[in-house]
């Protein structure tokens, strides 16, 4: 039975892979203690008053588990969960469509919020505090708007950046959590799971290997973890040591630190190119040849998190550590030299 529902995991797509390793339950949800506790005392709640949650603001970096967390949510409720993005509400009829279809108790999920446009969060603001939808028809002197009546529904949102939200949305949002970086010893938790999901022997010493060079993110451990597994059955005998996790993650330009080759590039550019700093953004993405937006988002918080780099006014700049990561004695202004 096990090795059936092995094979089933590895023949699904990336999307359903991702599906069956997220947990269904609090119970399973590893890390992030204090943020599950306070949304278990919220459900606890809400069912014991026989109502639906207030709405919910999750934030913080990709992969740390806010779309995991919504869908746990509304099975806690016993509730149906409507998934959208804010890129993919670009009218106001869509929005409307997907208020107007709820049922009483539903969680809409709307992931990254804040790219919703302006105009579009001007029809929330009623469906979130009154439950009423406001709906202009016709143009010009014939103009007439309708007031819907909506039933009780829970929003949650998520955002990786949270400081894009206008003020409006962001007070309609009685609840606001954020989720930090796990810790190596959760994120073993999370590996040995998935490789127990996955069927694959895996030591303990091999899933903190993986968890520490997984930049404290689920998402990351579970992806480092797929492409191990691939070489402990194609250079090793399936079982996953802590001597073969790090030759795999070696072959994979991961180092100790869970820097990857874009990381040490970045670091590269800020050290080398532009003397330790400060560089702006934009010169940066160039140097590097990644966009903006990706840089800022995937690579800077770690980055930043770990001590290499610090965001000033003025730019991005290099600090010792990185400078000794590569081996080179940053002056600033000048070129560097090395060690």
């Amino acid at each position: 039975m096990a090795d059936r529902r092995m094979r089933d995991v590895l023949n699904q797509p990336d999307a359903a892979w991702e599906q069956t390793l997220r947990p269904a339950g609090f119970e399973e949800f590893v890390g992030q203690a204090r943020v599950k506790e306070r949304l278990e005392i919220t459900v606890a709640a809400a069912r014991q008053r026989g109502e639906p949650m207030d709405h919910i603001l999750l934030s913080g970096p990709p992969g740390l588990g806010k779309t995991t967390l919504a869908h746990i949510l509304a099975r806690a409720m016993n509730a149906n969960i409507r998934c959208t993005s804010g890129p993919a509400i670009e009218k106001a009829a869509d929005l409307a469509g997907l208020l107007t279809n709820l049922e009483p108790g539903d969680v809409l999920f709307i992931d990254e919020i804040h790219r919703l446009q302006k105009t579009i969060e001007e029809y929330l603001y009623p469906a979130m505090e009154d439950f009423k939808l406001d709906i202009v028809i016709d143009q010009g002197p014939n103009a007439r708007s309708i007031r819907i009546d909506l039933p009780r529904f829970t929003l949650i949102g998520a955002t990786t950046r949270s400081g894009l939200l206008t003020s409006p949305l962001l007070t309609r949002f009685p609840i606001r959590e954020r989720l930090d970086y796990y810790t190596a010893e959760d994120l073993q938790q999370v590996v040995l799971r998935a490789a127990r999901i996955l069927g694959v022997r895996m030591d303990s010493e091999a899933a903190f290997e993986i968890a520490r060079r997984s930049r404290g993110t689920p998402r990351i451990a579970n992806n480092l973890l797929r492409r191990v597994r691939d070489y402990a059955q194609v250079r090793g005998d399936g079982r996953i040591t802590r001597e073969l996790a790090d030759r795999a993650l070696a072959m994979l330009e991961i180092d100790e630190d869970g820097l990857d080759e874009m990381d040490k590039r970045i670091l590269e550019a800020v050290v080398v190119k532009f003397g330790g700093g400060p560089v702006g953004i934009h010169s940066l993405a160039v140097a590097v040849g990644e966009e903006p937006d990706t840089i800022e988002e995937v690579y800077e918080p770690y980055l930043i998190m770990e001590g290499y780099l610090k965001r000033t006014p003025q730019g991005r700049v290099a600090t010792d550590r990185a400078a000794k990561k590569l081996g080179i004695q940053p002056a600033r202004g000048t070129q560097p030299t090395l060690f």
